[in-house]
């Protein structure tokens, strides 16, 4: 689908998580992109729709999960790359430079994303999420090393008060070897 609008609540609770996901759904017309959880212990709750809709449901679920949530965000016109590179669905015809992106939450990690795949000519490699990381996310992009310095640093710009940035690397020519490992 072709999303425009989308929306994210990211909480300390599951129980909560499942019944604010449900809750938000019921809130406004959206789409229940994801629901799930995430480590260390999160849940992960993610809408779509139009951009009031997407606005009402995300308040909800901030109402809802109260002093639970930790990291919140409405992207209206998110970047078309976002949901492809959360899914691992992206294909690259090569990796030029490199930039890495790492943040403490996957709210902040996607408003990441999408400010720097709107500030240069790179493709967003993947945005993966908080399995496995204790909680933290980080995206991969690749393009001209002007580009992905840019987009980099648009990136960091885009988390604003979402959360800091733990850490991010441009790597502008990487190996083979690396490259093999990223794809």
């Amino acid at each position: 689908m072709n999303y425009r609008t989308i929306g994210v609540v990211e909480m300390n609770s599951i129980a909560l998580g499942i019944q604010t996901a449900d809750e938000m759904s019921k809130a406004a017309t959206v789409d229940l992109v994801m629901a799930r959880p995430t480590c260390p212990g999160r849940y992960l709750i993610m809408v779509a729709g139009d951009t009031g809709s997407v606005k009402s449901s995300v308040e909800v679920g901030r109402e809802l999960g109260g002093d639970q949530v930790i990291d919140w965000f409405v992207i209206p016109s998110v970047h078309s790359m976002v949901l492809p590179a959360l899914s691992g669905a992206t294909i690259v015809p090569r990796i030029n430079a490199l930039g890495v992106i790492e943040t403490y939450t996957v709210a902040s990690c996607i408003l990441a994303a999408d400010a720097a795949a709107k500030a240069g000519q790179v493709d967003l490699i993947e945005i993966r999420f908080a399995a496995g990381l204790a909680g933290k996310s980080f995206v991969t992009m690749t393009g001209d090393v002007g580009s992905v310095k840019a987009s980099v640093a648009a990136g960091i710009e885009g988390v604003g008060e979402s959360g800091p940035v733990y850490s991010h690397v441009v790597i502008p020519s990487p190996s083979d070897d690396l490259k093999a490992q990223l794809v």
